[in-house]
């Protein structure tokens, strides 16, 4: 599977600062990229996968501790998290017969930083 990734506003190495929507308008395969991630998270049951992983002490969780959670087949539960994997904000590891899952918080950062209001900015 590749792993998707999406580049942050007119991010510069040289100050670290990360425009935000309202500074700066998104170009056309910065908003692909992102509407991907934000469309992963656009239903429920992932959205609450997603929290669910992230929230887990240590970090990561089995599968077989998601599956039960919900009213779904484990095939629908999978397809959810086969999105989340693709919109590059969980990974995951086999050990065994089991599939453990972590999230990648430097998506979930550059998701925040691109909408974050920059500092000075009228409310």
């Amino acid at each position: 599977m590749s792993k998707q990734e999406f580049v942050v506003l007119g991010q510069d190495g040289a100050d670290g600062c990360c425009p935000t929507l309202l500074a700066a308008p998104l170009e056309e395969g910065q908003a692909e990229a992102l509407a991907k991630v934000f469309k992963a998270l656009g239903d429920p049951v992932r959205l609450r996968l997603l929290s669910m992983i992230a929230s887990r002490a240590g970090g990561e969780v089995c599968v077989c501790d998601l599956t039960p959670a919900f009213d779904l087949s484990q095939p629908t539960i999978s397809h959810h998290l086969k999105l989340l994997k693709q919109a590059g904000l969980i990974d995951s590891e086999r050990r065994g017969t089991w599939v453990y899952y972590r999230l990648l918080p430097e998506t979930t950062d550059r998701m925040a930083a691109v909408l974050t209001r920059p500092a000075g900015a009228a409310r």
